[in-house]
């Protein structure tokens, strides 16, 4: 059974005879129905009764039932009301428009609005660079779905990812001061959703594409980067990725053995596999299986897409065909990033001694990280109610802010590799240890470092690429 989580929190208002006793009676019974309490708020006192907001993690709603039946059942017990407080966390929406200047008076308006305004139009019309600086431009992005592959939910369409995307918006504006704006696009055909970006291009400093389906992701990426002058970034693919890497390095660091030396095992070669895999292979990395629904990717099979093709290539050096559990026997370290349930304990007590297991698919993992632990010395997940989350904050807002700080109009591999180091250095030496190869989301520093590594990188690029430009003297 899954554990009691706070993205299934409820508060239950609840009438009970009056009494020293009656919290603690509550508070019995909700914790013998199994959910987690988290609040005791008695809101009202009579001579005879109290009203109680009694707060707590269930797993589901079937669990938050019998949460609200095992109150009722109490003797002079009723729950009035039961409010679920993910739903009032998302009503009317988690953003706002805010204007950065104050209209206070018609002189204000004059300057922001029209007549002022025009002078700075025609400034934009006369050098378009100037966007960037005078408009929104410099500080916002676009979050960019059609709905496709959203979360583990799958393909829910655009108006059902759009809580998704207002969370993701909030958390860039949180953690690295970045404005996001969700673009929830009506349609799946590759042609128009890059023909509607490059349209909506002028407003942003740059595109974070978000849950769609590979290999449609793919191509929708490359065309857009190849055809935008402002960096677009896939965070399925590459903020994964970036996390990933920061995690592993700290997690080897803590087994002691080497990237070029381990063998790892891949499961899942969609969006983040193929990614993960890149950036790996790119950091020295030469012992890779990846594996699909239907066994291991390798060099002696036909693949209908490229990016399947080139893991064939480039990965499985001896032309292992066999099936994901085969592979896991003797590997130093697994990576998830599929779907729940996958492996076993047998699989993973099949792993060499001192093994590593990431089993990041979310909300469910490959493998539960409590039986993992068994045998694994190092186990990590994209959960936050488990050590070592490996999540995608830690990457995203202080990437783009890098980005829009260095005014980029692409994203290279050095900027990847800069901040999945940035990530793995906020963990310092005497801090390192199984149950902590990864900063907390929370951590102030992570956004700024990353930020700082990403911005360093693009400008040392830029820098290089002006140095190639300009002919030797004869």
């Amino acid at each position: 059974m899954a554990n009691p989580s706070p993205g299934n929190s409820i508060t239950l208002r609840v009438e009970a005879p009056s009494s020293f006793t009656a919290t603690s009676e509550l508070a019995a019974a909700v914790g013998a129905a199994g959910a987690a309490i988290t609040a005791l708020d008695v809101t009202e006192s009579h001579h005879d009764t109290l009203v109680v907001d009694v707060t707590c993690n269930t797993t589901d709603d079937d669990h938050a039932a019998r949460v609200k039946d095992a109150l009722n059942a109490l003797d002079g017990v009723k729950v009035q009301h039961v409010s679920d407080r993910t739903f009032l966390m998302h009503l009317g929406g988690k953003l706002e428009v805010v204007p950065k200047v104050a209209l206070r008076n018609r002189d204000d308006l004059s300057r922001a609005y029209t007549p002022g305004v025009a002078r700075v139009c025609l400034a934009i019309a006369e050098d378009p660079s100037a966007a960037r600086n005078l408009t929104i431009k410099r500080n916002t992005i676009a979050v960019v779905t059609d709905g496709s592959a959203v979360l583990g939910l799958g393909n829910i369409g655009p108006a059902a990812a759009l809580p998704v995307m207002e969370g993701k918006a909030a958390l860039f504006k949180q953690f690295a001061n970045v404005d996001a704006w969700p673009v929830c696009l009506d349609t799946q055909d590759t042609e128009e959703i890059i023909m509607i970006v490059k349209a909506l291009a002028p407003v942003y400093g740059g595109v974070n594409l978000e849950d769609i389906a590979a290999p449609r992701c793919f191509e929708i990426e490359n065309r857009l980067r190849a055809e935008l002058d402002i960096p677009v970034f896939h965070d399925d693919q590459h903020g994964t990725a970036i996390v990933t890497l920061a995690a592993l390095v700290n997690a080897l660091r803590v087994v002691g053995k080497k990237l070029a030396d381990v063998k790892i095992v891949v499961s899942g070669v969609g969006a983040a596999g193929s990614a993960i895999i890149q950036l790996l292979k790119a950091q020295g990395a030469n012992h890779i299986i990846a594996a699909g629904r239907s066994g291991a990717i390798h060099h002696g099979a036909k693949y209908d897409d490229e990016h399947r093709s080139w893991i064939a290539a480039n990965t499985n050096e001896a032309g292992f065909s066999g099936s994901l559990h085969e592979a896991l026997k003797g590997a130093d370290v697994f990576i998830g990033v599929s779907a729940p349930n996958v492996i076993g304990e047998e699989q993973v007590a099949s792993m060499a001694k001192d093994a590593i297991v990431f089993a990041m698919a979310n909300p469910t993992p490959e493998i539960d990280p409590v039986i993992a632990s068994k045998h694994a010395a190092v186990v990590a997940t994209g959960r936050s109610d488990y050590p070592n989350q490996i999540n995608n904050v830690l990457a995203f807002p202080g990437f783009f802010r890098g980005l829009l700080d260095a005014g980029a109009s692409d994203i290279i591999p050095e900027m990847l590799v800069a901040a999945a180091k940035a990530i793995a250095n906020r963990v310092a030496d005497d801090e390192l240890n199984a149950s902590y190869i990864i900063p907390s989301v929370f951590d102030p520093h992570v956004a700024a470092d990353v930020a700082a590594a990403v911005a360093a990188a693009a400008r040392e690029n830029s820098a290089h690429a002006a140095t190639r430009a300009v002919p030797a003297h004869a």
